[in-house]
This record gives C-alpha cells, structure tokens and sequence, in this order.
C-alpha cells in the first residue's frame, strides 16, 4: 500500500510536536509554516519537506492545521479551493480550542472528515494527552491517526460537547503544574535546599505522585490521607494550603479556563 502524505499547517510549539512524533512512524511529511524558516529548521530535525498551504491541501491525506482559534476562518477559507481538489478527500485535524467540527467544516467549504484534538505541551515529550471527537472519519483513517499520535501520549476519545472543559483541565493543567513545581521548589529554596535539587525533588515528586494516581486506581484524596500521618508534619503543610484555598484556586482555574473557550470559537 503506498505510504499516504501527512501535512502540518502551522509548526509553532503544538503543531512541531505533533510532527515529531507523527514522524516517528512516517517519512512522507509536509510542513508549512508563516515563516519558512521555522518549518525549514523543523524538518530538518525530522525530516520531511517544506511546502506551502496549497500544496499540502491538494495533496494529503491527513492535514493537521495548527493555528490560532481566530486565524482558523481565514486559513481554510485560503485553502478550501485545494481541500476541493484534493483527491484524498482529507482528513482535517484541528487543534483549535473552541473551534467545532461544524464551523471547520463550514469555513472549509465541504462536509470533510475532521478530527478535533486537545493536545498539551507534554506531548514534546511523548507524555502528553491528547482527547479527541471526530466526524465523518472512516475507521481506517481514525486508525490512521491513533497510529500517527502513538509517541505523542496518551489519546482519549472524548463528546465534543466535553472537549472545551477537557481541555480546561488537560490542555491549560500543566502551567498550573508547573506554578505548583516552582512554588514547591521555592519553598525548599528558602528553607536552605539548593535551586537544582529543589527543582528536581518537586518535578520528580508530582511525576511519581501522578503515577500513583494512575497505576493505583487510588483515589487522590486516600492516597493524600496515606501520606498525612497523625500529628506529622504533612497534615501542617495540607492545612496551610486548605487554610489558603489551594483547591478552590485550582477549581476556579479551571473553570475561568472553561469559559474563555467557550468564547473562542465565536
């Protein structure tokens, strides 16, 4: 069977991802980008081939468009000539938050197969995740792209209805993992532990508590309760953070990151 084109239209830090793991498990790329250059120094870390929007939207099977949710309109409009012409009837993989498979599909000019993702910045690493709903995929091509996502992460199929607050909690979760990493390691800073080891203790320490999570089937608040022994010193350090309202922060986090994607797609 001839190997099929995949194209990425966008290669900031989401889509160059994205392509790098996509190129673990193929050669036939094609990368755009607004700057040439960028796309020129991606591929030649991965392979592939710089090309141009049209190119990519006549030519391949699988587009994958990275860009911004307020430049989507205008880019597919741009290439929905070449998304006609294309003989693939392509797949469109969108990871524009917000963004719903029928406005892809209205500014694309034709009822194409789409794939919504919700990707985080993990996926740099290969542990990322990535939900996902999709409509007018065939089997085949929805394998196509779980086969082409493998290195990303983790992929969960997930009600577009869900993907806008899926994303609150997955996509915008590790900045306020990272804020929680720095502030742990601060604290050890300021209590005489170096900054090298303080960062490394507090990363590895939400890795390996992650993993409990997940391995475990636990619930966190028993394995939280597990950790917190009578008259210890963690139960301390759990009653200043409830004292100033850690989890209600996260909560509303989240929720505020909810409601302004709600609002990008409109």
């Amino acid at each position: 069977m001839k190997q099929k084109t995949i194209g990425f239209i966008g290669t900031g830090n989401m889509g160059a991802a994205l392509a790098t793991a996509a190129a673990k498990v193929t050669g036939d790329l094609l990368l755009s980008n607004r700057t040439p250059e960028k796309a020129a120094a991606l591929a030649g870390k991965i392979g592939g081939r710089v090309s141009t929007n049209p190119e990519i939207a006549s030519k391949c099977a699988m587009i994958f468009l990275g860009v911004k949710p307020h430049l989507m309109a205008g880019l597919l409009a741009s290439i929905a000539p070449y998304l006609s012409e294309n003989p693939n009837s392509p797949v469109l993989v969108t990871m524009a938050a917000g963004v719903t498979i029928d406005q892809i599909r209205q500014a694309a000019g034709g009822a194409f197969p789409v794939i919504r993702i919700m990707p985080n910045t993990p996926v740099a690493v290969g542990a990322g995740l990535i939900s996902y709903c999709w409509e007018g995929v065939l089997q085949e091509q929805l394998d196509e792209f779980q086969s082409l996502m493998r290195y990303a992460g983790t992929l969960d199929p997930l009600e577009e209805g869900l993907m806008d607050v899926g994303s609150a909690v997955s996509g915008c979760g590790p900045a306020y993992a990272y804020q929680f990493i720095e502030a742990l390691a601060d604290g050890g800073v300021a209590c005489g532990l170096p900054r090298e080891k303080a960062l490394c203790y507090a990363a590895q320490t939400l890795l390996g508590a992650a993993q409990m999570v997940l391995s475990s089937g636990r619930h966190p608040g028993a394995l939280k309760d597990a950790v917190c022994s009578p008259g210890g010193s963690t139960i301390q350090g759990v009653r200043q953070l409830e004292k100033h309202g850690m989890r209600s922060a996260v909560m509303e986090a989240v929720i505020a990151a909810y409601e302004r994607n709600t609002r990008l797609g409109k």
